[in-house]
């Protein structure tokens, strides 16, 4: 019998064959017993062709649709490096007996950490602050015009109270904030230990001094953020979203931002990836952007890599993996037998 063979996206390496992020660890990869690991050819979407003869996909930035399931039926887990899955087709995984697993314990602590470098930096304006600083006497001379916001006492929101949104509440607590958010899925005890109060999508908007999105992109949350939503919040209150930005109807918050009917964003994440140095957003100096990378760290990396490795030798050995989304698929006869035989080839 042949190796357990799992590819990787053509992204993870640059044009020279040296890795794009050297934090992922792949040495567990490369040196476990019958396990083949191959980088496939430039494509997005994966084509199925492929994936023939492989068991497990490692998914960067690349897509993974209808198109790119191989008809071998021998591919049975596609590990996306990080928790987003709007590019993957999760229905045609599931129609095919494949997991798709996310990394949640990966980037959970260093997104809510980006989230909470946004709310330190949007009230204590450190982004003007810096500007002034370097003006030397003028600026120092204009400081008291640009007066910071404390937190005690105010009200932080979020979209969403799952793995991230409740770890950025946990890191937030020394702050002194009131905790609210939305989320129909929430885990109610969850939110009760962490002091959140769970309120209305509308209520979120209107009583938020600081509003964070903490929730994936689905066909429910597109534009939930929109012009009528952003309508409700206060003048005073800033927007941040480190998610998603199809969530958020970037031409309304444009024009929010723009008529200052709010006092300002962080934002990490946008409608169109890579952005348009045109934008008008772009031209906005009461917004701190980052390029999909805030939480970019060497942890979060090397915690990725290390969460899909472990999913890829989980199925290997006949195991489930952990941070399956579409977690019918793990019932199913097909993928069971999948791991049934891994199980007793490798386990």
């Amino acid at each position: 019998m042949g190796p357990f063979r799992v590819a990787l996206s053509e992204d993870f390496r640059k044009a020279d064959g040296s890795p794009t992020f050297p934090d992922f660890d792949l040495t567990p990869l490369a040196e476990a017993k019958n396990v083949e690991m191959v980088y496939l050819d430039n494509a997005s979407p994966i084509r199925g062709d492929q994936l023939e003869e492989f068991d497990a996909l490692i998914l960067l930035a690349h897509r993974f649709d209808a198109t790119s399931v191989p008809t071998s039926g021998r591919l049975a887990v596609v590990a996306r490096f990080g928790v987003g899955y709007d590019t993957v087709d999760v229905a045609a995984c599931t129609a095919n007996d494949i997991a798709l697993a996310i990394t949640p314990d990966g980037v959970r602590r260093p997104v809510a950490v980006s989230i909470i470098t946004f709310i330190l930096a949007l009230t204590g304006k450190l982004m003007v602050k810096d500007k002034l600083a370097r003006q030397g006497a003028p600026g120092f001379a204009a400081r008291g015009a640009h007066m910071g916001v404390g937190l005690v006492g105010k009200t932080l929101g979020s979209l969403g109270v799952g793995n991230i949104g409740a770890e950025m509440f946990r890191l937030a607590k020394p702050f002194d904030m009131n905790f609210i958010a939305h989320d129909p899925f929430a885990d109610k005890k969850i939110a009760a230990e962490l002091g959140i109060e769970l309120v209305s999508l509308e209520e979120l908007f209107r009583s938020s001094d600081i509003l964070c999105v903490n929730c994936p992109l689905t066909p429910e949350t597109h534009h939930i953020v929109n012009a009528e939503r952003l309508a409700l919040m206060k003048p005073t209150a800033y927007f941040i979203n480190t998610a998603r930005g199809p969530i958020v109807d970037q031409k309304a918050l444009t024009k929010v931002l723009q008529e200052n009917r709010i006092a300002g964003a962080g934002l990490d994440v946008f409608e169109q990836e890579p952005t348009d140095p045109d934008d008008p957003l772009l031209k906005l100096d009461n917004i701190i952007a980052a390029p999909h990378a805030l939480c970019w760290t060497d942890q979060c990396f090397a915690g990725n890599g290390a969460a899909d490795i472990k999913a890829v030798l989980d199925v290997m050995k006949g195991q489930q993996p952990r941070g399956v989304v579409n977690r019918d698929v793990l019932e199913q006869q097909g993928f069971k037998a999948k791991l049934a035989a891994f199980g007793r080839r490798f386990g």
